[in-house]
């Protein structure tokens, strides 16, 4: 085979293997919004979920939480890349009593339970809830996430118990590893918006008011999601639960752009996802009879063709993936358009296309 032709498959398994995740159109009444539009669709998206029984997070996560090795993934004890002190077994370690580390696994509500009332379907929703060390887990009892300079106490894999040193809170938290800090900050992200028209804040806590992250936690959250890149073990999670428990989905692993669209300063900016798949026919507001629009070639490298047939182009905009609008191009009045991509960096890109009157939404790739 061909080089080239290598090349073009290559090109072709990067882009079916970033929307492979969710199925087409899971996030498509969520694109083009913004702001608490935006989170009100995905609120709706993931909304009514698959409710499971407490105890029936035992089974769950022997899927959910299983390393390559079979072991339980525990947060709260695994050394990544390296090895860990001890390891749990699936059924024949669930706690029971413990008096130390090591003794037993149980059920860690990430956002502890007291904090909603114990209210369903809160108190068993797996995107919040871990196997972690029994012992470990009540060390870090109701205390807040937060970042810990002079621990009062450490678990043998480096997480911390101690006075917060994060800006906006100096009471006693709990700080995890740092290559789990990502994981738990998605999780708090989804619980908020999954829970918007609920109460996470019921009792008194530091960390939401409401199901609003308050400030000093969305600031520390948000840098931890910067700071660890969802990761695969994330992304199999997020699809286990989806397909075989809950059946729905975390959108801040399945497109982590939307942490800043949701609680940072892209919230003003309409979302036009490269990380998932949708059919632009089926998106209101961006609903066509057909596409008239030929992008070519698609991925692209130094150039790409609009070619709009008969049809007249008025208008096209080129977004990232984080919806920031790279390129505004108005007052074409042309059916065909050339348009030189070089300053574009490599990645996934969103192309919206005036038409007359009617707009398209297009996904590019610049290689």
């Amino acid at each position: 085979m061909k080089k080239t032709s290598l090349l073009w498959v290559a090109l072709l398994a990067m882009f079916a293997s970033v929307i492979a995740q969710p199925p087409t159109n899971y996030y498509a009444t969520a694109v083009g919004k913004s702001g608490n539009q935006l989170l009100i669709a995905l609120h709706d998206i993931i909304d009514d979920h698959t409710s499971v029984s407490y105890d029936q997070l035992w089974t769950s996560f022997r899927t959910t939480d299983d390393k390559p090795s079979g072991k339980v993934w525990d947060i709260y004890s695994d050394i990544p890349d390296g090895t860990p002190y001890y390891e749990f077994t699936f059924v024949t370690d669930q706690c029971g009593n413990y008096s130390g580390e090591g003794d037993c696994y149980n059920r860690e509500h990430s956002v502890p339970k007291s904090w909603f009332g114990d209210a369903y379907p809160m108190y068993s929703d797996l995107f919040h809830l871990y196997p972690t060390d029994g012992y470990v887990n009540n060390r870090r009892g109701n205390n807040p996430l937060g970042e810990v300079s002079s621990p009062t106490w450490t678990s043998t894999n480096g997480s911390k118990v101690g006075n917060n040193t994060y800006p906006g809170y100096s009471g006693t938290a709990f700080e995890p590893i740092d290559e789990y800090k990502g994981d738990l900050a998605r999780s708090y992200f989804y619980m908020s918006v999954r829970y918007s028209d609920e109460n996470l804040g019921q009792e008194t806590n530091s960390m939401f008011q409401g199901s609003e992250l308050k400030s000093w936690a969305l600031a520390m959250l948000m840098e931890w999601h910067e700071e660890d890149p969802v990761s695969q073990k994330e992304i199999d999670r997020n699809n286990e639960i989806y397909t075989s428990i809950q059946h729905n989905r975390n959108p801040f692993i399945d497109c982590p752009e939307l942490v800043d669209q949701i609680f940072g300063s892209g919230s003003s900016t309409p979302w036009y996802p490269t990380c998932v798949d949708f059919d632009t026919t089926s998106i209101s507001n961006h609903a066509l009879s057909e596409i008239v629009c030929r992008i070519f070639p698609n991925p692209a490298r130094n150039k790409v063709m609009i070619d709009a047939g008969n049809n007249v182009l008025k208008e096209i905009g080129i977004y990232d993936p984080t919806g920031k609008l790279i390129r505004q191009m108005d007052a074409i009045e042309n059916n065909v358009l050339s348009i030189d991509i070089n300053s574009l960096t490599k990645g996934f890109y969103i192309l919206i296309v005036r038409v007359g009157e009617r707009t398209e939404i297009h996904k590019l790739m610049v290689y």
